[in-house]
């Protein structure tokens, strides 16, 4: 790290809290990492044998608590790690929360985990509460530095977050039969939502850690994400989010869904810089892969609307959760875990593999309506393949997230 870099860290971490606090605690995304890493190769691993109907789990609609808890169950960890760690950053003199606060945190979700799988003991009204009260306390924490910037730079964030809130919402209401709305369009819902998420954070994530690259291969030139880019695909997925819910049979969503696809390869323009060749180095495939993927999800949700002798929505949609989600936990985990633990961005072949089973795992898993007779065995294979992504960055990463800071920073 230069002088320069290590000056602004310094100040970065000026309010950190004083006190002896454990290092898995040190920071919001170490115990969040450490729990979610192994959370989704066990649930999904559970899931693949549940659908397979090799084990039987003691849940009803398990479709919907399915696409649920993968959602939003690991989502808002995702959201968690995410903001707990960028709002001190994005917001210089916001107090970190480290400690017994974070802990406290950490263990609500954990609750909220352990509560799902076991919905049908503890009843849907618990579930419910203990989760929305999570995403409650998440945005409370995070809401007032957003809103309090005079420049309103990260004001979008703030109203993603409350959209993600009131689906949340939404669909409990719906699979207590309060509210008349089919739960399964709510999920599709929010996993629009999500996306959009998740390209907010990537517009901001993919800047620090391309530049941080950048340095680190002595390379004088800087990149940018550019924000119109990246607000025409926000546009579009929220156009053909909204329409698929409120219209689930218009004969625009195909249309919107090529837009979208257009839109999100539009982004891909960012990473051809002026005088540098740099979209054939392994880090930036990893980000490229991410809007590669979304894209082409929602091109084959348009081929399927345009193709009446086919089928395959439902797997089909698994370039966006499988792929997409599945892309931009394991990156953005990798990123965080080195950059925030003092350490410059790397790759080897293990992380390579590990973006590559994501990737044969999504294909797998989303191109079942051409090969319906292998379904079970490709629910198990593609489950193996995404889960031990994952396992990968537990033997890379763990011993990072267990570790003070390379760069002797607190946090």
């Amino acid at each position: 790290m230069t002088e320069l870099k290590k000056e602004y860290a310094q100040k970065h971490y000026s309010f950190y809290p004083k006190g002896d606090i454990p290092i898995y605690l040190a920071y919001g995304f170490r115990p969040i990492f450490l729990l979610l890493a192994p959370y989704i190769v066990i649930s999904i691993i559970l899931w693949a044998f549940t659908f397979s109907g090799i084990i039987n789990l003691p849940i009803k609609n398990l479709l919907n608590w399915h696409m649920y808890e993968m959602i939003f169950g690991v989502g808002i960890a995702g959201v968690i790690a995410f903001f707990l760690t960028g709002v001190p950053e994005m917001f210089v003199g916001t107090i970190p929360i480290v400690g017994k606060k974070l802990l406290f945190i950490v263990a609500l979700w954990l609750i909220c985990r352990i509560s799902f799988w076991f919905i049908d003991f503890f009843g849907v009204y618990f579930v419910g509460f203990l989760n929305i009260s999570l995403t409650i306390w998440i945005i409370a924490l995070v809401i007032k530095p957003i809103f309090q910037d005079k420049n309103k730079r990260h004001i979008s964030l703030a109203f993603a977050l409350f959209a993600i809130l009131f689906i949340q919402i939404l669909f409990f209401l719906s699979i207590a039969d309060i509210l008349a709305i089919d739960a399964y369009s709510i999920l599709l819902l929010s996993i629009g939502f999500f996306i959009v998420l998740i390209f907010l954070a990537l517009r901001r994530i993919t800047m620090e850690s391309i530049n941080e690259l950048l340095e680190t291969q002595n390379i004088d030139e800087t990149f940018y994400s550019k924000a119109p880019r990246y607000n025409l695909a926000i546009f579009c997925l929220i156009i053909y989010t909204i329409i698929e819910f409120l219209f689930p049979n218009n004969s625009t969503l195909a249309y919107l869904a090529l837009a979208c696809f257009a839109s999100i390869l539009n982004i891909l323009n960012d990473f051809i810089l002026k005088d540098n060749n740099i979209l054939f180095k392994p880090f930036i495939i990893y980000l490229m892969s991410i809007f590669i993927i979304t894209a082409f999800g929602y091109l084959f949700l348009a081929y399927d609307y345009l193709n009446d002798e086919i089928y395959g929505i439902n797997h089909f949609r698994h370039f966006l959760t499988t792929g997409t989600f599945g892309l931009v936990f394991y990156i953005v985990m990798i990123i965080i875990s080195t950059i925030h633990t003092g350490r410059k961005i790397f790759t080897n072949i293990w992380l390579n593999l590990g973006v590559i089973l994501i990737i044969i795992a999504t294909l797998i898993r989303s191109l079942i309506p051409f090969y319906e007779e292998y379904l079970i065995q490709a629910y198990i294979l593609s489950s193996i393949l995404w889960a031990f992504a994952f396992i990968i960055y537990m033997k890379i990463f763990f011993p990072f997230l267990l570790s003070k800071r390379a760069d002797g920073i607190k946090g």
